[in-house]
């Protein structure tokens, strides 16, 4: 072979290789604009949610500040019950604890 023939077949293999290599480049760059675009939009609406949900969140404080304040403490007057009443034997407190345990097991 001769020289010239051997530079064109060389020329030829590089242009092909550099079509190739161009139409890779192109479907890599189409994809990296596909996928920049979608987190863009992603983004966005990620964006717009926390929004929304910090204002929701300031209604809930506010709400819960609010209520906490104006709720009023209410106490309640429990009777003493008669084992109470008087003298205190310790056999009548331990059957007023073992009763009172029972109640709040139920």
């Amino acid at each position: 072979m001769c020289l010239t023939s051997q530079r064109d077949s060389i020329q030829e293999l590089l242009d092909f290789q550099r079509k190739k290599l161009t139409k890779r480049n192109d479907a890599l760059e189409s994809m990296v604009k596909a996928l920049k675009e979608e987190t863009m939009a992603t983004t966005m609406a990620l964006s717009t949610r926390i929004e929304e949900l910090e204002g929701e969140l300031a209604l809930y404080r506010t709400a819960v500040g609010k209520g906490a304040s104006s709720a009023a403490l209410s106490y309640e007057n429990v009777s003493k019950s008669k084992e109470f009443v008087g003298t205190r034997f310790a056999c009548n407190v331990d059957n007023f604890l073992w009763r009172m345990e029972n109640y709040f097991r139920a």
